[in-house]
């Protein structure tokens, strides 16, 4: 079978296994069996462990998607121009948007002790994934040769990934506009320290 994304309503296709396990995860986070992603997609766990051998594999690839999901979100509502106030604009806007999403809220419930680990992981292919999508962000403030062109900036997407990750898992401030806003507050403040030195580039 082929691992790419394939849409529609198939019950052996890629997406439309991945779509079902993001629904799922809304409600159930990391408690969600291969038998039940099984059942809500009109498969069988044969074909899903034939193709993916464990529902963490799945979990795995939901998750994916959902923080793509975030900035395909945010570059809608508060696209990057490049700038540094740009930059802070959307990534703030990226926070919020995982803060708020019902999966964050159902993997906190599901596997508190996954998601407490989740704050200080030092590498993880989520991890790796949120990186990339930041250092895309950063390339502009470096216009020759992006984040690899200049060794301070190369630094700043797991920087960033650090501060922003107490400001992104924090499901219970959701609905407590002051917690939020505190939350964002203090991510705006330190992302604009951090790239303060690239403010002037452009």
């Amino acid at each position: 079978m082929s691992q790419g994304f394939a849409y529609g309503h198939n019950p052996h296709s890629t997406g439309h296994v991945i779509s079902t396990v993001r629904t799922l995860m809304r409600t159930d986070g990391l408690a969600v069996p291969l038998a039940t992603i099984a059942r809500h997609c009109g498969t069988s766990r044969n074909f899903l462990y034939a193709n993916w051998k464990t529902a963490s594999a799945l979990h795995l690839l939901a998750l994916k998607a959902e923080l793509a999901h975030a900035f395909d979100t945010s570059d809608y509502t508060c696209p990057s121009d490049g700038t540094v106030q740009g930059l802070t604009g959307h990534l703030t806007q990226v926070v919020r948007v995982i803060r708020r999403h019902p999966t964050t809220a159902a993997v906190a419930r599901s596997s508190p002790r996954a998601f407490s680990a989740a704050y200080t992981a030092t590498e993880s292919p989520l991890l790796q994934v949120a990186m990339e999508r930041i250092s895309d962000l950063l390339h502009p403030l470096c216009p020759r040769g992006g984040i690899w062109g200049d060794s301070a900036l190369a630094s700043m997407p797991w920087k960033i990934l650090w501060i922003a990750r107490p400001a992104a898992l924090c499901p219970e401030a959701v609905g407590d506009q002051d917690r939020e806003d505190a939350l964002d507050g203090a991510f705006i403040q330190l992302l604009r320290d951090l790239l303060a030195p690239w403010a002037l580039t452009r």
